[in-house]
């Protein structure tokens, strides 16, 4: 779902930058299926010929200024009655099925099961212009071979193991519920609400929705912030865009407002919020280049590997997660976070002085001496994920040279990953290098690489 008040997702899009190349299109207004998209659009009261839908070849789908937009100005302004929300489901056919039922279903279940019954219709569907337009597939990392899955890196790989553990429990658990809409299926229902159907559904509704929350329905359970908006949703994100977006209950429609304005025939683009590449790639399916929030993730086993010589290891990583400071760690191209240089300074401290452990994660300083060892254990840490990036690249080109189309598009979309990934901890390296060449006044005790609890108290 789109951060900041709005985001759409859509498969991944193969973004080869070329330096000095300019951004070239090719129009989509024409075909069939974007001409019926938008006469569906306009007899539901859209009216905005600022943008049409274009292919470009860095980003894939977008939509393109057809004139200049100045700062400021309304990008999109997209109907109510243009939007798919669960009170649009709660009023269609499935309406009574969902009311009725015995239990309270969740609103992204209730949109999901639409979106699959809508696709199942075809032509007859009254939202089919928009079906039409949707991807058939997503290439978030679900979706994924598991030979691709098992090169990801690991946060992402675990996270994409999880959403596909969370769809098929959904698709488990309201068997009954599908099984109730039978009597407005053409076919079986086992052949409609099938695992594959609503994986399609979660992804549509999970990377293409903005986030809007709407009053809570007597009939359904939990948040309601998802809401489908078709065309709007082919808007590309790029990071260092400003774009303000809400709906606006005087005009009844869902507006964006860009913040710098677009010149005549360029991309119009959003922000779908301040993620980094890991998360874009697990929620969107695409890895966006330059991004300035991109991060490369340290997990708690990483670290326990780098320290195992640390014969307190167990009691601080306990006190770690007891103090919320065992997760979120991570690396840029700037140098450690200062959530992870402090945990290493924790790890830095020997058991002897534990009364001193709540102290540094308040942020006091350690001796120049554990100062250096923590900058030393950073490196070691760093190079240890490096040669598992090189090692996962190694596995990548390998699976390049056996794999079909698909797979390739997968494959491109991690290999993006991975060697943006490679950048970072290289560049982290040069920071930490510099730190540890500057004159210091205590150098540090090889020894205490790996045993900072055999060493004598600061």
């Amino acid at each position: 779902m789109i951060g900041c008040g709005c985001r759409a997702g859509r498969a991944m899009r193969k973004r080869r930058r070329k330096r000095g190349s300019t951004d070239q299109s090719i129009s989509l207004s024409h075909q069939p299926q974007y001409v019926s998209l938008m006469k569906f659009l306009h007899h539901r009261g859209f009216t905005s010929t600022l943008l049409q839908p274009n292919h470009f070849t860095d980003t894939g789908r977008g939509l393109q200024a057809r004139q200049t937009i100045k700062p400021g100005e309304l990008l999109i302004s997209l109907p109510e009655p243009c939007l798919i929300t669960t009170s649009t489901v709660l009023n269609s056919y499935l309406g009574q099925y969902i009311k009725s039922w015995k239990s309270r279903l969740s609103p992204l279940l209730v949109l999901c099961v639409f979106m699959v019954c809508e696709r199942h219709q075809g032509e007859d569907s009254d939202w089919f212009p928009y079906v039409n337009v949707l991807p058939s597939f997503y290439t978030c990392p679900t979706y994924f071979s598991d030979d691709v899955i098992a090169v990801l890196p690991s946060i992402v790989r675990k996270r994409a193991l999880e959403q596909r553990k969370e769809v098929s429990e959904i698709h488990s658990a309201n068997q009954d519920f599908f099984r109730s809409l039978q009597p407005i299926l053409r076919q079986p229902v086992e052949e409609v609400f099938t695992y594959e159907a609503l994986r399609w559904a979660f992804f549509s509704v999970n990377t293409r929705s903005v986030f809007l929350s709407r009053p809570a329905s007597p009939f359904l359970s939990g948040e309601d912030v998802y809401v489908l908006a078709p065309f709007l949703d082919l808007l590309n994100h790029r990071p260092d865009v400003k774009v303000a977006a809400s709906f606006n209950p005087v005009t009844k429609c869902y507006e964006i407002r860009t913040a710098a304005g677009i010149q005549c025939y360029q991309q119009a683009f959003i922000n779908y919020g301040s993620h980094d590449n890991q998360r874009l790639l697990l929620e969107y399916g695409f890895v966006a280049p330059g991004n300035p929030h991109s991060v490369v993730y340290v997990e708690t086993d990483q670290l326990c590997n780098v320290l195992r010589g640390d014969r307190s290891l167990d009691q601080k990583m306990k006190f770690l997660k007891e103090n919320n400071f065992s997760h979120n760690l991570t690396v840029s191209s700037d140098g450690p976070s200062w959530r992870l240089m402090t945990v290493l300074r924790l790890f830095a401290l020997p058991q002897t002085m534990y009364p001193h452990w709540k102290a540094v994660l308040l942020g006091q300083a350690v001796s120049a001496e554990r100062e250096q060892w923590s900058i030393q254990i950073a490196q070691t840490l760093c190079q240890q994920l490096l040669q598992g990036t090189h090692a996962a690249l190694n596995k990548i080109s390998q699976l390049f040279q056996q794999c079909d189309q698909p797979i390739r598009e997968q494959l491109d979309a991690v290999n993006s990953l991975r060697q943006e990934e490679r950048g970072i901890l290289e560049s982290c390296l040069v920071v930490l290098q510099g730190i540890l060449r500057q004159p210091s006044s205590s150098q540090p005790d090889p020894g205490l690489l790996h045993q900072p609890d055999s060493s004598a108290e600061d």
